[in-house]
C-alpha cells in the first residue's frame, strides 16, 4: 500500500521518538509515498515535502496530556477517512493497525518529588499513559520496538503473541554525531564556556523528576569532589522544574566549580563533542537515544545496565554499565576508574562508534517500512 497515516505528537528533529518518527516520514515522502501527519508540529523541512500532508491537531493550553485525547481523536477519524497503513505511538492513538512503541510507561515510575499538586498530576497522567498503551498495544496487528529490552517488557506486561512484535534499533545522524576532530575541542570548549584543561562528563536530560537519575550522579560527584585529586567537571545539560533546586544544592555541598549547569541547549551534537565521558544513570530508559548520540561521538557512555541500549555494548565495554542506578558509590568508583585512565577503552570504542554512525536514520527506516510491508494490512 502506497499511504501511510503516521499518528504523532510531534515529527520534529528533537527528542527521541519525535526524531524517528522525522526519519520515517522523511523516508516515505522520499520513496514516492502518501504520507499523512497528524501532530501538533511537524519540522518544517518536511511541509516543503510533496508527498506529505498534515494533519494539524490543536493544543489545549499547551499541555500534552490535556491535549492527548484530541490527538487520539484526530487520529482516529483521519485514519477512518484516509485508510491505508496507519502507525501510531503506544498510546497516544487507539487503532488497530501498526504501533510503534517507544517507551512503556508502566515501568517508568521515579520516586514522585515536588508539591503535592505535581505529584498527584503524575500519578494520575501515569496511569491513564498505562491504561491507554495497554488499550492500543492489545489491537495492534503489528508492534514495532526499539529494542529486546522493550520487546521482552511487553511480552511479560501483555498477553501478545510473540510473532506481532519486532525490533528496530534507532539510527543515527553521523554528520553530526561523530568524534571531535583534534583541533576543535578547545574551541568548542571556550565557545560553551566551559574549562579547557580539565576532564569533562555531560549529563543530557530532564531535570524535572527522578527518571534520569540525577540525584544518584549528584551524590556521586559531592563524594568524588571531596577528595583533592578529583579535577573533572560535571557538566548539565537539561531544564526542567528541578533545576533550580538543584543549582542551589549544588552551591550549597560548595560544587560551583565542579558542576556547571547549562540548561535547556540546542547544540548537544557540538557539546558532546566538546565533553570526555557521558553519564545517565537512568531508572528506566527504553532506548536511550543520548548514550547513542554520546558512543557516535566517541564518548565512553556510562548508562544503567537495564537501558535498552545496553543490550549492543561489546563485552570489552561492559564495565560502563551501572548495575544500580540507586547506588552512588558504585557510580562514583566507575567515574574514579575512568579519570585515573581515560584513554582504557578508546579502541573498541572507536569500534562500537563507527558501526553505530554506519546505521543512519534512513536505514532505521527501511527497516521499519520492511517490517510492515512483508506483512499483508489486516482490514479495518
Amino acid at each position: 500500500m502506497s499511504r501511510y497515516v503516521l499518528v504523532a505528537a510531534d515529527v520534529v528533529k528533537t527528542g527521541g521518538m519525535d526524531r524517528a518518527n522525522y526519519a520515517l516520514a522523511a523516508h516515505l515522502a522520499n520513496q514516492g509515498r502518501d504520507v499523512h501527519l497528524v501532530s501538533f508540529r511537524v519540522g518544517d523541512t518536511l511541509l516543503h515535502n510533496p508527498n506529505i500532508t498534515w494533519h494539524k491537531v490543536p493544543k489545549l493550553l499547551r499541555s500534552d496530556l490535556l491535549s492527548l485525547p484530541i490527538l487520539n481523536q484526530f487520529g482516529r477519524a483521519w485514519a477512518r477517512r484516509l485508510g491505508g497503513q496507519v502507525i501510531v505511538n503506544g498510546g497516544n492513538c487507539v487503532w488497530n493497525d501498526v504501533n510503534w512503541l517507544h517507551h512503556l510507561n508502566v515501568l517508568d515510575h521515579p520516586p514522585l518529588v515536588g508539591s503535592w499538586p505535581r505529584r498527584f498530576k503524575r500519578t494520575v497522567a501515569r496511569r491513564y499513559f498505562i491504561a491507554r498503551e495497554r488499550a492500543s498495544l492489545r489491537r495492534a496487528r503489528l508492534i514495532v520496538t526499539t529494542c529486546e529490552r522493550n520487546r521482552n517488557d511487553l511480552l511479560n506486561w501483555l498477553d501478545i503473541p510473540a510473532d506481532r512484535v519486532e525490533v528496530v534499533y534507532y539510527g543515527t545522524d553521523p554528520e553530526l554525531f561523530r568524534p571531535a576532530a583534534p583541533h576543535e575541542k578547545a574551541a568548542l570548549r571556550a565557545a560553551a564556556g566551559l574549562p579547557a584543561d580539565v576532564p569533562i562528563a555531560g549529563f543530557v536530560g530532564a531535570l524535572g523528576d527522578r527518571r534520569k537519575g540525577f540525584d544518584t550522579l549528584f551524590e556521586a560527584w559531592r563524594s568524588l569532589a571531596s577528595d583533592p585529586a578529583w579535577n573533572a567537571v560535571l557538566a548539565v545539560v537539561g531544564a526542567g522544574s528541578e533545576l533550580p533546586a538543584w543549582r542551589a544544592r549544588a552551591e550549597a555541598a560548595g560544587l560551583t566549580q565542579k558542576m556547571i549547569f547549562l540548561g535547556f541547549r540546542r547544540d548537544v551534537p557540538t557539546l558532546f563533542r566538546a565533553f570526555d565521558a557521558h553519564v545517565l544513570p537512568s531508572r528506566y530508559e527504553g532506548y536511550s537515544l543520548v548514550t547513542q548520540e554520546a558512543l557516535c561521538c566517541g564518548l565512553p557512555a556510562f548508562v544503567t545496565a537495564a537501558a535498552g541500549i545496553a543490550e549492543r555494548y561489546p563485552d570489552d565495554l561492559r564495565d560502563l554499565l551501572i548495575p544500580n542506578p540507586n547506588d552512588p558509590a558504585d557510580l562514583a568508583e566507575r567515574l574514579r576508574a575512568w579519570q585515573a585512565n581515560p584513554n582504557r577503552w578508546s579502541r573498541p570504542l572507536a569500534t562500537f562508534a563507527q558501526s553505530l554512525r554506519a546505521y543512519t536514520w534512513d536505514h532505521m527506516a527501511a527497516r521499519f517500512v520492511l517490517a510492515l510491508d512483508r506483512r499483508s494490512p489486516r482490514p479495518l
